[in-house]
This record gives structure tokens, C-alpha cells and sequence, in this order.
């Protein structure tokens, strides 16, 4: 039986990531899937921020998370929800963070950095990084999450591809949505994190 030092899960980023990583079987085949992803799924980025937005845009819940300004934009802000849509300023402005996102996580080296950047990601949901005032329960990054990965087998299994490589790829994806899903909660804990707590 491995020895796993939990309290060092909630201070060390890389140790958390490759426990995860050990845990889950996210290994270098699935890295290599996510590379042989890239042709299918960069020309399909687009449709895929357009879908997901189309999606957010749908409910007050999640919408209202659009409404405060967001880290970076200097544009006008909407007044209200009637005044949100795929094409307002901010909306176009956090579509491109979600094509960024999306594009990095095809391309990303995954080694000790990408604990780091999958971390930034989750913590930029909650009062702890940008704007204070964007505070977004967990439910609704849930169901973000579980969209996004729906949104890619959509695309995937449209994409042309098939058989046993469909099935690498989707897998691949999978477990990486669950690795980020897991530097999404992390930031939801009752108390501060120890590393946190301690300045890091």
C-alpha cells in the first residue's frame, strides 16, 4: 500500500497534481491523445466557447457572474441581465479567456507547471484572485465542468474520428476535466488552505 502524506496534498501543488495524476491513470498515452486531439478539435474551439455561452447566457445563475467587472476589462459593464448577450464586450472579452483556455489545454507541457495553471484557473472563480466581487458557487462551476465535457465528446465524436482512438481521446479528456475539477473545489473549503494560511 502506497504511503500518501495527505496534509502535503493540500500545501504542495505538484505533489497534489501527481498523486491525482497517479490516481486517476493520467499518463504520458493520454498526453499523447490530447496531442493527436489538435487537429480535430482547434478548428472547433470556436463552437465550442459559442455553445458553452449560449448555455451560461441561458440561466440568471449563472449569467449574473457576468455582470461585475471582470479581471482584465476595461469596456463597459451591462447594466443588467437583459443587457447581456453573446456579443456584449465582456462576454466577447470572457469568451476569448475560454478559447485561450481551451487552446492551452491542448497544448500545455503537462509537468509540474500545469498544477500551477489548472490551480490559477480554479481560484479565479472565487473572491481569492481578480475581482472580489465575482464569487461563483460551486454548483455552477460543476455544471460548467460537466457542460465542457459534454461540449467535447460532442465535438469529438463529430469531428471524424472513431473506434479506438475516439475512445483514447475522450478518455484523455475525461480525466483531464476531472484534474481540473479538482483545482476547482479545492478553492471552495470551509477553512483557508494551509498554504494559503501560511503566505505562500
Amino acid at each position: 500500500m502506497k504511503r500518501i502524506d495527505e496534509q502535503r496534498l493540500e500545501e504542495d501543488l505538484a505533489y497534489r497534481f501527481g498523486y491525482l495524476q497517479e490516481f486517476i491513470g493520467f499518463g504520458p498515452a493520454d498526453v499523447q491523445a490530447i496531442r493527436e486531439a489538435i487537429p480535430y478539435l482547434a478548428p472547433r474551439v470556436g463552437q465550442i466557447v459559442e455553445a458553452t455561452y449560449e448555455k451560461l447566457l441561458a440561466y440568471d445563475a449563472t449569467a449574473r457572474h457576468f455582470l461585475p467587472r471582470q479581471h482584465g476589462y476595461q469596456g463597459k459593464l451591462p447594466e443588467g441581465l437583459e443587457d447581456l448577450s453573446q456579443n456584449h464586450a465582456q462576454i466577447r472579452f470572457r469568451k476569448e479567456h475560454l478559447q485561450r483556455y481551451l487552446m492551452n489545454l491542448l497544448g500545455h507541457s503537462y509537468n509540474e507547471k500545469i498544477a500551477v495553471y489548472l490551480d490559477t484557473v480554479g481560484k479565479m472563480h472565487t473572491p481569492r484572485a481578480g475581482n472580489p466581487q465575482i464569487d461563483v458557487p460551486l454548483v455552477q462551476m460543476n455544471a460548467l465542468m460537466g457542460l465542457l465535457s459534454d461540449i467535447l465528446w460532442e465535438h469529438l465524436a463529430a469531428s471524424g474520428l472513431e473506434g479506438e482512438k475516439l475512445l483514447r481521446i475522450g478518455r484523455a479528456f475525461n480525466k483531464l476535466l476531472w484534474l481540473q475539477n479538482d483545482f476547482i473545489t479545492r478553492h471552495y473549503a470551509a477553512q483557508p488552505l494551509a498554504a494559503e494560511a501560511a503566505g505562500a
